[in-house]
């Protein structure tokens, strides 16, 4: 009788390995079809060249007209807008700008409509979310918000320079502490984020940035450090890599992005008004 239990069990376990077996085979099968399926509703949507293009990690956002009865193309690829011209006949493909006899630069308006415009306002959002630090009045008419590496001499600069500003009450920073640059950058970012009071923290760490900033907490860093890695992730994710990168709104309400230390007009544009006396 036991002999034939076991028999039975055995029977039982091999049917289950069958049914696993045959489950798993099936999930396959599915996948491999939905994956055909979908390659073939692409073709069915893009001519071949566009598909080869969308292969190499292009995300098609929209389409639009384009002189000479070619089809246009409105892509992103690692966060970057990305124009794609296709021939009349379908056949090639031409990536980047386009230009008119006259000069003109025909790819510039429509990629911002299409492509560079929301997706300014899809980042407005995320930084508007984001682990920030306001430095400077919440009544102030320009709102700035930065990545900052708490080792980035740029970033520092950024803010001395932008200092007569924020002092005037015309302009707020909220830096989004990231790290990027060195080991200490976590550690010093976390400090901030993970302090009782992160404004004043941050404000320690500006007048003391010539002597190597803040010194590290380590029970601040404990509470700090996920955030700091968020708004990294995050500014990854936007597509920029270096600091300090700032986003401000023009006078039209158009949101604009700078990468680096913005000077002269470049800089008097941001603040949104003359160099305050």
């Amino acid at each position: 009788m036991k002999f034939i239990k076991l028999i039975s069990a055995l029977a039982l376990v091999a049917l289950s390995a069958c049914s696993n077996e045959k489950e798993e085979k099936g999930t396959e099968k599915a996948i491999k079809a939905n994956q055909e399926q979908g390659a073939l509703e692409r073709a069915k949507q893009y001519p071949a060249p566009v598909e080869s293009i969308i292969d190499q990690g292009v995300e098609i956002i929209d389409t639009f007209d384009a002189p000479a009865g070619m089809m246009g193309y409105a892509g992103m690829m690692r966060g970057q807008p990305l124009a794609i011209y296709v021939t009349e006949d379908k056949k090639y493909a031409i990536v980047g700008s386009l230009i008119d006899a006259e000069g003109n630069n025909l790819t510039v308006e429509t990629m911002d409509s299409l492509v560079e415009g929301p997706r300014m306002e899809r980042a407005w959002k995320e930084l508007e979310n984001s682990a920030w630090v306001a430095d400077g009045s919440d009544d102030a008419p320009v709102i700035i918000y930065t990545f900052t590496d708490t080792n980035c001499p740029y970033c520092h600069k950024f803010r001395e320079a932008a200092d007569p500003w924020i002092k005037a009450g015309k302009v707020q920073f909220r830096h989004i502490v990231v790290a990027i640059l060195r080991k200490s950058s976590m550690d010093k970012g976390a400090t901030i984020l993970g302090s009782e009071d992160p404004e004043a923290m941050m404000d320690k760490h500006n007048k003391q940035f010539s002597q190597g900033g803040i010194e590290v907490d380590q029970e601040a860093v404990e509470k700090g450090q996920v955030r700091v890695q968020l708004n990294t992730n995050m500014m990854q994710r936007l597509g920029f890599g270096a600091t300090p990168t700032s986003f401000y709104k023009d006078k039209d309400g158009k949101i604009q992005s700078v990468q680096g230390m913005p000077q002269g007009e470049v800089l008097e544009k941001m603040m949104g008004s003359p160099k305050p006396e």
